[in-house]
Formats: C-alpha cells, sequence, structure tokens
C-alpha cells in the first residue's frame, strides 16, 4: 500500500532544505496548495455527483437524463454552472441583508470544512486529529445556522418554516448520527480518523465484519440520519416543492442558491466518505487472511478503495430518494425519536458490553 506521506515529506523538504524557505514561508506555501486541493476536488466531485444524480434519476424513471449537451450529456452540468454564475444576485426587500449574504457561506463553509477531514490514502489525510471525529461533527454542525439564518433572514413565511423544519430535522438525527460514531468509537478505541482506519487493518476487519451485529447496526442507522442530515429524500422535507416551492432558500438566485445546491450534492459524498472511512475501511483493502490474495489487494491504490466504496453508498443512496416517497415531518421526528434514538442507544450499550467481554472478531 502507497504511503502519500512520502510525498508530502518530499515536498516539505524541497521548500526547506533545497529551496531554503524558512518556517513560515514553508508553512504558508503548503496551507494554500492543500487549500487549493480541497477546493479543486470539492467542485469537481460536485459536477461529478450532479450528473450521476441527473443519470441516476433517469434510470430509476426509464428516462435517458441529460443527453444534449455534449456526448451523453456530459457538458449539461458545466452549462449549468454558467448560468448560475451570470445570474444576478439580488436580495428581496426587507430582508435582513447581512444575515441574508452569511447564511450561504456558513453553509458551504461547514461543508468544505467537514469534506477536509475525509482520508484520502494512507497519509493523505488533510486534518487528521486526535479528537477528529468530534471536531468533524462540531464543524459540519455549522450548517444548520446557515440553514436557519437563510429562512430567517428572507422575509418569507414560507422560506421560514422551511428553516425550521430543516433545523429541527438535521438537530435530531445529528443524535443518532452521533450515537454511531460513538459505536465506532468504542470498538476501535480512538477518534483519530487515521486511527480508526488502521485499527480496520488485518483479516476481515472492516468494522462492519469486525463488530458484527451492532456494527452493521450502527452502519444502516448512521446511513439514514445521514441521509437526513444531508435532507435527501425521503426526508427532504424542508425542501418540499408541492408545500414551500423550493425551501429556505427560495428567496436567493445565482451563486447564492448555487452554494446550498453544492452543499447539499457534497453533503452527500461527505456522508457516504465518512460511512466508508468508520464502517468500511476507508482506504484499507478488503484482506482475508490468504497472502497472495491480500498482495494483490495492496496493489490497489488506497484512493481507489476511499472513492469505491464511497460512490458505492451513494448510489444506493440515491437509489433510496428515488424509491421511496417524502415523508411528513411527524413522521421523520417520529422515525428519530421514537425509534433510531432508542435504537442506536442500545446498540451503543451493546457494543460497549461486547467490546469488555472481547466478543468481537480481532
Amino acid at each position: 500500500m502507497f504511503d502519500f506521506s512520502i510525498v508530502t515529506t518530499w515536498f516539505d523538504s524541497l521548500l526547506r532544505h533545497t529551496l531554503g524557505l524558512s518556517n513560515f514561508w514553508t508553512i504558508l506555501i503548503e496551507c494554500v496548495l492543500v487549500g487549493l486541493l480541497i477546493l479543486i476536488a470539492y467542485a469537481v466531485l460536485a459536477i461529478i455527483l450532479i450528473f450521476m444524480e441527473r443519470k441516476v434519476c433517469a434510470a430509476f424513471q426509464c428516462r435517458l437524463g441529460p443527453m444534449r449537451v455534449g456526448p451523453w450529456g456530459i457538458f449539461q452540468v458545466f452549462a449549468d454552472v454558467l448560468k448560475m454564475l451570470i445570474k444576478e444576485i439580488f436580495a428581496v426587500d426587507k430582508a435582513d441583508k447581512l444575515l441574508y449574504t452569511i447564511a450561504p457561506v456558513l453553509v458551504i463553509t461547514a461543508s468544505v470544512g467537514t469534506f477536509a477531514f475525509l482520508p484520502w490514502n494512507k497519509g493523505a489525510g488533510i486534518l487528521d486529529f486526535n479528537v477528529g471525529l468530534f471536531l468533524m461533527t462540531a464543524i459540519s454542525s455549522i450548517g444548520v445556522v446557515g440553514v436557519f439564518l437563510a429562512g430567517w433572514s428572507s422575509n418569507n413565511k414560507y422560506s421560514v418554516i422551511s428553516a425550521m423544519r430543516g433545523a429541527v430535522q438535521m438537530i435530531s438525527y445529528e443524535m443518532s448520527l452521533g450515537l454511531c460514531l460513538i459505536a465506532a468509537v468504542v470498538l476501535t478505541g480512538t477518534m483519530q480518523i487515521s486511527g480508526i482506519v488502521e485499527a480496520q487493518s488485518g483479516a476481515f476487519g472492516w468494522l462492519v465484519m469486525k463488530g458484527h451485529i451492532p456494527a452493521i447496526i450502527a452502519f444502516l442507522v448512521f446511513l439514514i440520519t445521514g441521509n437526513a442530515e444531508a435532507n435527501r429524500g425521503p426526508f427532504d422535507l424542508a425542501e418540499a416543492e408541492s408545500e414551500l416551492t423550493a425551501g429556505y432558500h427560495t428567496e436567493y438566485s445565482g451563486m447564492g442558491f448555487g452554494f446550498f445546491y453544492l452543499a447539499e450534492y457534497l453533503n452527500l459524498f461527505i456522508v457516504a466518505g465518512i460511512a466508508s472511512t468508520v464502517f468500511l475501511g476507508g482506504w484499507m483493502p478488503l484482506y482475508i487472511g490468504v497472502e497472495a490474495f491480500d498482495q494483490v489487494m495492496d496493489y490497489i491504490p488506497g484512493i481507489v478503495w476511499f472513492l469505491g466504496k464511497t460512490f458505492a453508498l451513494i448510489w444506493v443512496l440515491m437509489w433510496i430518494r428515488w424509491t421511496f416517497p417524502r415523508l411528513r415531518i411527524d413522521q421523520i421526528l417520529k422515525l428519530e425519536w421514537k425509534y433510531l434514538m432508542p435504537l442506536s442507544l442500545l446498540n451503543l450499550v451493546l457494543m460497549t458490553i461486547i467490546v469488555a467481554f472481547g466478543w468481537y472478531f480481532k
């Protein structure tokens, strides 16, 4: 398995020793380059996901999807981005201009900040703290504030209702989502994201195999709660077109709306990426204990493993969106507080007992 830290160490040595730059300029250049890489990866993945969503949606509805702009419609997303960039950005009368402007920035900041925690390859984790999972969930929670401010500042009653629905839904489902991550922390013994991935090495070491029943339950609950956290169908009541037009971002145009649009799709990638990292080994290959097979698995780059698992989960979440009808707000909250929350608490207790007695696969 290739260790990407070899590249980062070489580049740091190039700046410090070969070019003779000071510590300040070395760190500044590295931070700027890493920031650009994050934004480029964010934009590229957004384009891929939007196109994928349209094609998957069309396939489920026996349609073709984008076909006219470029071969197989691959340039349709670029045309949409261009249209969004040149559209006028304006605020409605009597809107709170400051909060109206800040809201989409908060949403995209939370999304990009959480995106930076994903481990792409061995040695390629951008933000990797000893309390990584805790900090990642904390940064992602900033998006709730952005959603609420967007509806509140728009001077639109429907947007306010949508924002309140979105905020209560996101806050509620964060409870079960956090409990699922805590169950993984109990099993691995660390909150550091790289440590969680490393703990899943060895034959059948992925958490869904290693932690058997409680890990599988945590994995399934995480996918459901993550889908709701990202306001994706069938939990997209905050954007119920039949009731609230576009929802909390109804009054936004141009890239003001574009930030919300980007964050929705990248939050889908983030949810799938965290699930693949915590429960499916992230960039860790699948080992079965047979040396020849395991060596072949090591030849596959870690980033291929990570993206393969992540996009497989994205396809499953898209499948769910285009299969189930939208839930009512009371059904959404009932599912969380009456079923998923108690199940997550019981599952956490079960995971603790299994770890305490050593009943998991080692």
